[in-house]
């Protein structure tokens, strides 16, 4: 099953770079954070007929770890021309392809890499409390075999040296990956306001809409009807809210740990307010 599954992605690769041309780029993305929902946001907004998944899979990851592949590359991966002119014909309105890659808001690159290829396209980032955050990224990467140090607070203490010139290293070779960049920053994914500052001067404030995940799966109507707002697309019904990609955790941090985290994180959610419109609700 899996051999069958490898060889029709193949034929759709194969057929995406031999149409590239015909095929639309995306007007939005879902950005990031790592375990903050982004699973859930897309399949959501996957149901609206006016915004349009990707033809393979769910993220693409072109403007972090497979940017040398090149825009025609990446273009074929999204819905051909003719059929969004259709569905435009048929709603009134244009329709909007996007596609959910989460390491694009850490990645140091990726924003200006997504500034020069898709003039306009706007973001969509999901936040949630950094701690649980934290936890959640450790349990799912310790699951796919990217971790291999079972305890979390030992985990949290290696994560400066196996950061240590990641981001210098990624800017001096382009095209590398990093993989303790990408598979071990527990804390560092987690300081929201760093990230969301480095992509403003790129993209401009206006282009960038930060959803607060506790809410966004406490009223989830309420964070849709936002979202399309920011996109511009019209409300054509509620789609059917779940979660999806939930990993449980093991265990639980000791309360000096967690008392600990929520004071690292204290000035980066501070600052994270004006992005929200007000406290994040971790911290009412």
């Amino acid at each position: 099953m899996r051999g069958l599954k490898q060889s029709a992605l193949s034929v759709s690769r194969t057929t995406g770079r031999l149409t590239s041309s015909a095929r639309t780029l995306p007007a939005f993305l879902i950005a990031g954070a790592q375990r903050c929902g982004t699973t859930s946001m897309y399949r959501a907004l996957s149901q609206h007929p006016l915004l349009l998944k990707p033809v393979l899979h769910k993220g693409v990851h072109y403007f972090d770890v497979a940017y040398a592949r090149g825009l025609a590359w990446y273009r074929a991966h999204f819905p051909l021309r003719i059929g969004t002119a259709l569905l435009a014909h048929r709603y009134g309105t244009r329709p909007l392809a996007f596609e959910s890659s989460p390491y694009y808001l850490f990645h140091p690159l990726a924003g200006q890499r997504i500034a020069a290829d898709l003039p306009g396209v706007k973001l969509v980032v999901l936040v949630r409390d950094p701690v649980a955050r934290a936890r959640s990224a450790h349990a799912h990467e310790l699951a796919r075999g990217y971790e291999t140090e079972p305890n979390f607070e030992r985990a949290l203490e290696l994560e400066s040296h196996r950061l240590a010139g990641a981001e210098e290293s990624l800017r001096a070779s382009p095209y590398s990956v990093h993989h303790s960049h990408r598979h071990h920053a527990y804390l560092a994914r987690g300081r929201y306001a760093d990230q969301l500052d480095r992509l403003e001067p790129l993209l401009g404030r206006d282009r960038i809409l930060v959803v607060d995940s506790h809410l966004f799966f406490r009223e989830p109507e309420v964070v849709y009807d936002r979202v399309l707002e920011f996109l511009g697309v019209p409300h054509l019904g509620y789609p059917a809210f779940e979660r999806h990609n939930g990993r449980p955790l093991t265990g639980s941090a000791p309360a000096v740990l967690t008392h600990r985290l929520r004071d690292h994180f204290e000035p980066y959610d501070a600052r994270l307010a004006r992005w929200l419109d007000g406290v994040p609700s971790w911290r009412r």
